[in-house]
């Protein structure tokens, strides 16, 4: 007996109207939403789904038996509210399950204010990314008929839906009863809202409605209402898979001390939902998580770099372009990652995953990457596929800014903090204030405060004297757009504009690169280092945002100061920038742009 589910065998033009209609509808829904008071807004959310997942269920799959809630919500929805819930499930009924059970469950979280939303890391994963992550999964060694899988944050099902098909695809010869016992037996999922909860349980019944039926008993639970961060874990997982929530977390100094080896100041859900991920697999299992690309960079995940190599190294990782449309509101790249506890760590596998929609997504084979020593420095990645070779001669260069001569921190003025002490014009105790307007995107200082709110002198009070900076550096702006050419975006602060108004005071969107008392390379030449396209390039594959880090700049490999001489005379006659890329290029190993 076959007991993978039906798919839908509508023509291809009819799903077309069916998700145009979809979304036109959801638009209707988040209106009305908005108008909704926050104490209401959640269970009227909850109601919404409610509707719309019983409509698709009479429409497309009315065998199905579906669970009740596990909480009820309170309210009632209006008449034209309710028609717009059961539209929507019944426009829902042509597509194929799993697209159908990723827009339904998740129009709970789409109905939530957005800052709710933020506060219980709700976002759903599509379709093409959980597909491409379970894939994943199975290329290390999962095997359906035998794993046990674990979501420890499952949100509407996600994943909890295709490994429920998976797993029944791999007993496709067994007994209907037999299948429902393994999957009750060997599929958890965990979630924190209740509500959610109960949407990803349905989700699997109604992916299940054709082996209940044959069986003749219910869908097992396999979801549990539970704080994920209290349950005691048992490594017993052979899969740990999900989207974990993001954002900072407050922890109890229990917490803390529980998840120790893992945090690095602030804690983020993410990190400690890859934390409790290692608990929960046993040796030799898989973790496969989707996280943000900064995972692989930021000093907040400095120690769980190190954690991880430790217990679980990556295996392979997979860089997602087109995040715009594929999560919601949600502004951070991500990746997907796979990671084996127990292995050694050696070269991980990186390919490059384009979505082009919510269920589709090609895979491009990018290269490998090797950990750095110590495991918590940012981690080296290729981005796209022509950054396989950059990244293989980078691993070969021996020095960072540091070998240069040069720390990086951030400038010291939060101009708000200071507002009283502005000034419009120079006088006794009065310096300059430099503002990221006066970093041009050309790579020049251009001293200006044009912008609204910007003032270009400070004036010093006796206690100031920590904020003054009376040598040259390079300055190098903090935060950049996506879209820009370029990530990195510097220029040399000049000892004559220094000199000539007795030191500077630096506002905090800019980082500063400050010099030793005798650094091995000049403080123009490390500008025209940082400001070349192949160090951009670079830099892309350790940056996860578009905030630049102190950290993740002095974690860029650089060539030796004996190799920078020639770019050190170019630069100091003046040379085209032509020539100093050509020169860094063939530095890096890579044909002049």
């Amino acid at each position: 007996m076959n007991l993978s589910p039906s798919h839908s065998h509508t023509e291809p033009a009819a799903l077309e109207v069916s998700r145009y209609e979809l979304a036109r509808a959801r638009q209707l829904a988040r209106s009305w939403a908005d108008t909704l008071p926050e104490p209401r807004r959640r269970d009227l959310a909850a109601l919404f789904t409610r509707v719309a997942i019983d409509v698709y269920r009479s429409e497309a799959r009315p065998h199905a038996q579906l669970s009740p809630p596990f909480a009820q919500p309170y309210g009632t929805l209006d008449t034209a509210v309710a028609d717009l819930a059961q539209a929507i499930g019944r426009e829902a009924a042509p597509l194929p399950l799993s697209e159908a059970a990723y827009f339904l469950t998740g129009l709970y979280t789409a109905l939530l204010a957005s800052r709710e939303r933020s506060a219980l890391g709700a976002f759903y994963t599509p379709p093409a990314l959980a597909n491409r992550l379970l894939n994943l999964a199975e290329e290390q060694g999962v095997d359906w008929r035998t794993a046990r899988v674990l979501d420890p944050a499952s949100g509407g099902g996600a994943f909890l839906l295709p490994a429920a098909e998976r797993m029944t695809a791999a007993l496709s010869t067994a007994e209907p009863a037999f299948v429902l016992s393994q999957i009750g037996t060997r599929l958890q999922g965990f979630e924190l809202d209740p509500y959610a909860a109960g949407f990803g349980q349905n989700a699997v019944e109604l992916l299940l409605a054709d082996v209940t039926r044959a069986a003749g008993r219910a869908a097992p639970t396999i979801v549990r209402v539970v704080d994920t961060l209290e349950e005691p874990p048992r490594a017993r997982f052979d899969l740990v898979v999900g989207n974990p929530p993001y954002g900072r977390v407050p922890l109890t100094p229990e917490q803390r001390r529980r998840f120790a080896r893992s945090l690095y100041g602030h804690a983020n859900l993410y990190g400690v939902f890859t934390d409790i991920a290692v608990r929960w697999t046993k040796r030799g299992g898989t973790i496969a998580y989707l996280t943000p690309t900064s995972v692989l960079s930021g000093h907040y995940y400095s120690a769980l770099r190190g954690m991880m190599a430790e217990e679980a190294p990556p295996t392979a990782i997979d860089f997602v372009q087109a995040r715009r449309g594929v999560f919601e509101d949600v502004l951070q790249e991500t990746l997907l990652a796979t990671y084996r506890k127990g292995a050694k760590a050696a070269r991980a596998q990186v390919h490059y995953v384009q979505v082009t929609n919510e269920r589709e997504a090609h895979v491009i084979h990018n290269g490998t990457i090797g950990l750095p020593s110590p495991a918590s420095q940012p981690w080296l990645a290729p981005r796209e596929p022509r950054h396989s070779a950059l990244i293989a001669a980078a691993e070969t260069m021996p020095a960072r800014l540091t070998d240069w001569g040069y720390s990086v921190s951030t400038g010291p003025l939060v101009w708000n903090r200071f507002k009283d002490q502005m000034r419009q014009r120079p006088g006794r105790c009065v310096h300059p204030l430099i503002w990221a307007e006066s970093v041009t995107s050309a790579g020049q200082f251009a001293y200006r405060a044009e912008r609204r709110g910007h003032a270009p002198y400070f004036k010093m009070e006796p206690d100031d004297g920590w904020l003054l900076v009376e040598e040259a550096c390079v300055l190098v702006q903090r935060t950049t757009a996506k879209e820009q050419a370029r990530r990195l975006i510097a220029a040399e602060l000049p000892a004559e504009f220094i000199e000539e108004h007795g030191g500077v005071v630096v506002e905090n969107h800019l980082n500063m690169v400050r010099p030793s008392a005798r650094p091995a390379v000049t403080p123009a030449a490390v500008a025209a280092v940082l400001n070349s396209q192949v160090v951009d390039q670079l830099f892309r594959c350790i940056n996860g945002s578009v905030a630049v880090s102190a950290f993740e700049m002095e974690a860029l490999p650089l060539p030796s100061p004996a190799a920078m001489r020639k770019v050190e005379r170019l630069v100091g006659r003046g040379a085209c920038r032509t020539e100093i890329e050509a020169e860094l290029a063939r530095l890096y190993g890579q044909p002049a742009p």
